[in-house]
């Protein structure tokens, strides 16, 4: 089993995409394409954390805050993801901090991020992080929107 000597969680900023060059396999869902994490990193309202061993990035929660006319800020945790290696071994709680950590520094008053209900990692992962569940069912509809 890969050694957490080194473990190293931090928020990347602009200037910090060097840092997705080393990432280990199937922490994103698809290769890091160097133009889109220029892009993503130098959006402020778009934020990674990244959990870091040996210079190869091994874990990652990334989120949007967005402004409302009628409310605070919030953060949409848009994904979370952990190489296989690394699950189940508390990599993803302390990304996630970070993350939520920072959301608060920016003024977000509340945080929130979805899931299958089958994902139960997922689920135990969120619930760990102080997330409460939301009983509400939700019917998500997605748009094609095509060039």
């Amino acid at each position: 089993m890969p050694s957490l000597d080194n473990l190293q969680i931090r928020l990347l900023a602009e200037h910090d995409s060097a840092v997705l060059e080393r990432v280990a396999p199937d922490v994103f869902d698809h290769a890091i394409r160097p133009e889109l994490a220029r892009e993503f990193l130098a959006d402020p309202r778009h934020h990674l954390a990244v959990a870091i061993v040996d210079s190869t990035v091994i874990g990652f929660a990334s989120g949007v805050h967005y402004l409302h006319p009628d409310k605070p800020p919030e953060l949409f945790v848009n994904e979370v993801g952990v190489a296989p290696p690394w699950q189940r071994r508390g990599i993803g709680k302390p990304v996630i901090r970070v993350l939520l950590d920072h959301a608060k520094s920016l003024g977000c008053r509340s945080a929130w991020v979805a899931t299958e209900p089958d994902n139960s990692a997922a689920r135990a992962l969120y619930g760990s992080a102080g997330g409460v569940e939301d009983t509400m069912r939700y019917v998500i509809y997605e748009f094609a929107i095509s060039s």
